[in-house]
Order: structure tokens, then C-alpha cells, then sequence
């Protein structure tokens, strides 16, 4: 079974940037699509670490497959919190600036 690649990499980081300038001038796809999509490919990569969890529990999953499984899942939910952190850090930034 194929692992799926990270679900917010930095290239997809700028592709939704590059969509959010799009769909200001009227095409291709908005800012939010695009982190729906990104936390939707979070889920699945942690519902593939667990599925390859409970098939190495049972004693039919590969140890290296599941290693690897819950390594993309934690750096995956890791990369989240940080771009959900910078997020706030902006969002008080932008609220503190002097009128």
C-alpha cells in the first residue's frame, strides 16, 4: 500500500497563495478550497497511520510500513500547528496595529 505525500507541503503552502491572488481576479480556485483540501489530506494520512497501526497489531502490517505511516501522520499534524500558529501570530499582529 502507497503512503500519500504530506498533505501541505511549502510548494503547496505557495500554490494556495498563488490561488488566493487568482481567485481575486476572478479564476481558478479560492484560499479556503485550498486549506479544505490540505486538512482533508491531514485526515486521510492519519487515518492511513492508524489503519496500518491496527494491521501490524493484529500481526498482519509491516513494522517499516507503520514506522513510516505514523512518522508522515506526526509531521504532517506538526507542519499544521505551526502554519495554524503563524496564522494567529498574524491575526494578533494585524489586531495590535495602531489604527
Amino acid at each position: 500500500m502507497a503512503i500519500a505525500p504530506l498533505p501541505l507541503s511549502p510548494s503547496a503552502a505557495a500554490a494556495a497563495y498563488q490561488a488566493t491572488s487568482r481567485s481575486a481576479a476572478g479564476s481558478g480556485t479560492d484560499f479556503g478550497s485550498t486549506l479544505t483540501s490540505a486538512l482533508d489530506g491531514l485526515v486521510r494520512t492519519g487515518q492511513q497511520a492508524d489503519a496500518q497501526s491496527a494491521a501490524a497489531i493484529s500481526g498482519h502490517g509491516n513494522l517499516t510500513e507503520v514506522v513510516t505511516a505514523v512518522s508522515r501522520a506526526e509531521l504532517a499534524l506538526q507542519t499544521t500547528v505551526a502554519i495554524r500558529d503563524r496564522v494567529v501570530q498574524a491575526y494578533q499582529d494585524i489586531m495590535g496595529m495602531p489604527i
